[in-house]
This record gives structure tokens, C-alpha cells and sequence, in this order.
């Protein structure tokens, strides 16, 4: 596939190191060329210094033949020209970054792809609806719904007080119970568990279960203490921060610390302050989380432009005694630290964005697809084709890749757990497991 990313920046070129690693046609496009020469050097692609809003340019890259271009520079006017000509010039699908949620909407997306622009990519809209997803249950690392919560996945950090640690997952993993475990995140290392593996003090485990069964694992994993999130401290009033805090359901209240007083100001005009209270200080400032209750609050979200500073800010506010820390990662480099030090929910725009991209790239049905950043896996929903592999055996003969597992299927809007011995049917919604996998051939069975 030959694919053409424009800007060398944090998702360009994030995206272009993982796709080069699937033996992908890489064309990179930038107009700074220490930018380009950081990532050359060590991939396998082509890169072109010059801008990505000039004909020639694209032609010289090769947008008459391209799968796929890509535009994720800091402008979004740059990137959607791009995408017009790229698509003029014969490219045969195209996703340009965005800045104003007013682009976002259904309607308006389906004007841009008049355009040529096949689709939109607000980096910041999925960071907030990544952490509000996460303040729904105050006990949970990580959660993904199928189809409105037919199946739900949940990541989940196991402690002494969980009835099933240091038993086999033979044991607690029966066909009678109401889930699966697909997969365990321990000491840096993801595993895809067998019936012998032990489930350990401090594993980050994910479940499959269905929506009626959630408070069923929150018992048998210890967590129902934890209080449920009703009042929420957001540190940093940027563009993830303003679109969070209006996604927050109703009976969630939130105080946004914003240290620019023209950023407040700015903030009491565009947000709801009858749920929203904005405050001008700086959110590691310990005396002032404490003066403004931090003790009755049970999250605490980071959302500057340091991750420095997100990740200390996380670990005071943990200080403090709240149990729900989240904490926005730019640095990828920082991600492991960030899991050593418990900060709880890490998110990182580059890898929701890379996530949303790479399901254009998949010739299959995909609903959808989720970087998990703590296990460094994807969770991909496959919709089986008509006379497709997956539909001829049952799931034990399928031989799927090492490093890949089917947590569950929807079929006819119901989800239910996947065995050995389940047969997969043409339409069925199918969820997959992967750690260290080509996707292309997971692909391939589904198709």
C-alpha cells in the first residue's frame, strides 16, 4: 500500500514509524528538513522537503497512485488543501487533522468529503472522549464499548484485595463465568494468558464481559470501595480540556485550573460555568487543591502541553488521596515511567490519532480500532465477510497469529463470549486482541 503522510510532526511521524515497520510505502512530506532527517535516518521510507500544498510536490510523491494521504500538520488549512489536491490528483483516500470541533459534526463531514476530504481526524475530541469515557467508573484503568455496550472491555489493575489473584486462569476463567481474560499487562511485558498463567499482585488485566456483568468484575477484582466519580479537577484549560469538560455527564462536576487569566476568561464564555467552575492558579500548587477540596474529589485529570508536569501533577493530586488519576502523555518515551509511578489512565492524542488512521489502511469491515498505550496492543472490531475465513471453522482451527485473541462477538446487536468451540457467522461484529501483530493479517481472516 502505498501511503503519503504530510508533516513530520508528533502523528506524522508516529504514524510513519509504524506503518514503515509493516513494510508499508512511506512517503513523508515537510518543508524543515531537521525534522525530516530525525526519522530517515532510522526508517524505512522516502521523505520530500518541500511543501505538501504544492502540486508538483504531490505529484513528485506519487498522489496520482496513493492508497491513502495522510495531512497532520499543526494547519488545518493546509492539511485539507493537501487532502483537495491529493484527491484531485488521484489519491484514493484521504484524512486531513482538524483544529475547530465545528468541523467534527456528521453534517459537515459529509461536505468535506464532497470536497475530497474522506475524513477528519480532532485529536483533541478523541483525547476528551478517552477521558470521560474514563471517569464513567473510578475503579477501571481503561474501558472500550462494542456497540453501545453490547461487549465491554475493561483494563483493570489487580491488588491484594481481589479474590482472584494468585489463582490459574483455569480456575477463574471457566466457561461459566461471565467474561474472559484477553490479556495481562505485567512488569513491561504483555501477555496473552493460557489456563496456567497466575494472575499477580499489581497486574493490569483486560476483561471482556457484557455491560450487565460490570458490577460482577468490579467485585471479584476488590474494587467496590472505590467511590464513584462525581466531582472532577482538571489541570489546564487547552483545546482537550474545553471539549471534556463539555462531554462530563450531568452528574459530574468539574473545576478546570488554568494559570492564563485571558485562557479563564475565555473559558467562562465557552463552557456551561453553572457545572463548570474555572479557577486561575496553577494546579500543583498543593495549598490550592487543598483550599479548593481536592480531598472531596474523587479524579483528577492533567491536560497541560508538559508531561512533565502532568505526570507530578497526577502523583500530588494521588498524594492527596484521590483515586483517579489520568494524566495526557505527549511523550512517548515517558509513557513506561508514567505506568511505574501508577498514575492510573494515560492518554496520548498521537495514538488515538494513529489508531483512527490505520483503520483506513484495513481492506476488511473494521468498526473500529483502539490503541491500548498501557499494554502496547490494538483491539480491533472486525465485521466477518460473507464466505470468509474466520466463517468456515470454529475458533480453535482458525489458527490465528501468535499474539492475537478473540475476546467476543456481536451478533444481531448481542454480544456474547467467544470459546474454542464458537462458530463465527457472516455479519457477526468480532472483537480481536492484538499484541505485536500485523494487522494485515488478522485482516485477512476476516475479509
Amino acid at each position: 500500500m502505498k501511503i503519503i503522510i504530510a508533516g513530520a510532526y508528533d502523528i506524522g511521524t508516529h504514524l510513519a514509524k509504524l506503518l514503515s515497520r509493516n513494510n508499508q510505502d512511506i512517503v513523508l512530506i515537510d518543508e524543515d528538513e531537521e525534522r525530516l532527517a530525525s526519522i530517515s535516518n532510522d526508517y524505512d521510507l522516502m521523505t520530500i522537503n518541500e511543501s505538501p500544498s504544492n502540486i508538483r510536490t504531490l505529484r513528485d510523491a506519487g498522489a496520482q497512485k496513493a492508497d491513502l494521504f495522510i495531512a497532520v500538520t499543526p494547519d488545518e488549512n493546509l492539511n485539507m488543501n493537501s487532502c483537495m489536491i491529493a484527491h484531485a490528483l488521484g489519491a484514493k483516500r484521504t484524512v486531513a487533522r482538524i483544529d475547530n470541533p465545528e468541523f467534527d459534526s456528521q453534517e459537515n463531514q459529509m461536505f468535506f468529503q464532497q470536497l475530497g476530504i474522506d475524513s477528519l481526524i480532532y485529536p483533541e475530541m478523541l483525547a476528551a472522549k478517552n477521558i470521560v469515557n474514563g471517569m464513567k467508573m473510578s475503579w477501571v484503568r481503561q474501558r472500550w464499548d462494542v456497540l453501545d455496550g453490547a461487549l465491554v472491555m475493561l483494563g483493570v489493575k489487580l491488588h491484594e484485595t481481589c479474590q482472584i489473584v494468585g489463582r490459574p486462569l483455569r480456575e477463574v476463567c471457566t466457561p461459566e463465568e461471565p467474561y474472559h481474560i484477553v490479556a495481562i499487562k505485567r512488569h513491561g511485558e504483555t501477555i496473552i494468558p493460557t489456563g496456567n498463567d497466575i494472575l499477580q499482585h499489581l497486574d493490569l488485566v483486560y476483561f471482556i464481559t457484557m455491560k450487565n456483568f460490570i458490577p460482577y468484575i468490579r467485585k471479584i477484582v476488590g474494587k467496590e470501595h472505590y467511590v464513584d466519580v462525581k466531582n472532577v479537577m482538571i489541570m489546564g484549560g487547552g483545546k482537550t480540556a474545553v471539549r471534556a469538560a463539555k462531554m462530563l455527564p450531568e452528574y459530574i462536576e468539574a473545576k478546570i485550573i488554568e494559570t492564563d487569566p485571558h485562557r479563564c476568561e475565555y473559558l467562562n464564555n465557552v463552557i456551561d460555568t453553572n457545572r463548570v467552575m474555572v479557577i486561575n492558579g496553577d494546579g500543583r500548587d498543593l495549598s490550592l487543591l487543598t483550599e479548593e477540596s481536592i480531598k472531596n474529589t474523587q479524579a483528577f485529570v492533567a491536560t497541560t502541553g508538559s508531561t512533565e508536569t502532568n505526570i507530578l501533577a497526577c502523583l500530588a493530586a494521588k498524594r492527596l488521596g484521590v483515586r483517579k488519576t489520568v494524566a495526557m502523555v505527549e511523550n512517548l518515551d515517558y509513557i513506561s515511567m508514567a505506568e511505574s509511578l501508577d498514575i492510573g489512565t494515560i492518554v496520548n492524542k498521537k495514538a488515538l490519532a494513529a489508531s483512527h488512521i490505520y483503520q483506513m489502511m484495513l481492506d476488511a469491515d473494521v468498526q473500529n480500532i483502539r490503541f491500548l498505550m498501557n499494554a502496547n496492543a490494538d483491539v480491533v472490531e472486525f465485521t466477518a465477510a460473507q464466505g470468509s475465513k474466520a466463517t468456515r471453522k470454529k475458533v480453535y482451527e482458525l489458527n490465528l497469529p501468535k499474539g492475537s485473541t478473540i475476546g467476543g462477538l456481536v451478533r444481531h446487536g448481542v454480544g456474547q463470549l467467544v470459546s474454542g468451540n464458537t462458530q463465527i457467522e457472516a455479519g457477526d461484529i468480532v472483537v480481536v486482541y492484538c499484541h505485536d501483530v500485523n494487522l494485515k493479517k488478522i485482516e485477512n481472516f476476516f475479509r
